[in-house]
């Protein structure tokens, strides 16, 4: 999954004159887990601490005892590289949009999509050749936040504009004109609609027609407590415009 260049909706170019270790303690905490298990686990790699060939994920491995590459294939991006680098922007941005935006306050809910993601990929790649699962991961977080930013407008290379909910569609097309595998982005891309649909349309249609069950991705109350984000049985309501659907 190459990008070959930024997609931004707009950046400020003040923004790179930002200390790094602040902008660091400024992701939110889920996202900045994850830049920091991705960068230590390809640092390890590049100084022969660790091989690839014990993070890949493989069913009959993780049956057999090997469960941290349930972890790990969400992990590992390839050696340092431009490849890299993009990978890293791309899965920052839109996990910290996610968690500053639709997710603020609800980190239990955010670390359930992450769950729900890794359990849906990791079960359709045990039926594929796909080893290395964390680009799909990436692609789940860009469909959700564009189907919940429909009228963000971005851009490709400066000249191609569409509405957030294609970015998706257009990272897709540009690893086609690369050459590039697009297995991982069609899984990503699914396993996204199937979450925004559970978390965000079910409810409204739950509501409308009265059924009993009002809401499917409620995170567990253990998860909320480690989230802190436990509340004593308080439900938080999640309104999504009709149109959403």
């Amino acid at each position: 999954m190459n990008f070959g260049g930024a997609m931004n909706a707009a950046e400020n170019p003040a923004a790179h004159n930002v200390d790094l270790v602040s902008w660091y303690m400024d992701i939110p905490p889920i996202s900045r887990f994850y830049l920091t298990g991705a960068f230590l686990t390809t640092a390890a790699c590049a100084v022969d601490i660790i091989s690839p060939f014990s993070l890949y994920y493989n069913w009959e491995l993780v049956v057999g005892g090997q469960v941290w590459r349930l972890l790990t294939s969400y992990l590992f991006f390839g050696v340092f590289s431009i490849d890299f680098l993009f990978h890293m922007y791309f899965l920052v941005r839109y996990s910290r949009l996610l968690e500053e935006g639709e997710f603020r306050g609800r980190t239990a809910n955010y670390l359930l999509m992450l769950l729900f993601g890794v359990a849906c990929i990791s079960l359709v790649a045990s039926y594929l050749n796909v080893h290395f699962l964390g680009s799909a991961l990436t692609f789940m977080m860009a469909y959700v936040w564009g189907r919940l930013n429909e009228s963000v407008r971005m851009s490709f290379l400066g000249f191609l504009t569409f509405n957030a909910p294609y970015l998706p569609w257009v990272m897709l097309s540009f690893s086609v004109l690369i050459g590039n595998s697009i297995t991982m982005d069609i899984i990503g891309i699914c396993v996204g609609h199937m979450y925004y649909f559970l978390e965000f349309v079910y409810p409204v249609v739950a509501d409308i027609r009265g059924w009993k069950i009002k809401r499917i991705m409620e995170p567990p109350l253990p998860l909320q407590w480690l989230c802190g984000t436990y509340h004593g049985g308080v439900v938080e309501e999640v309104h999504v415009p009709l149109n959403h659907g």
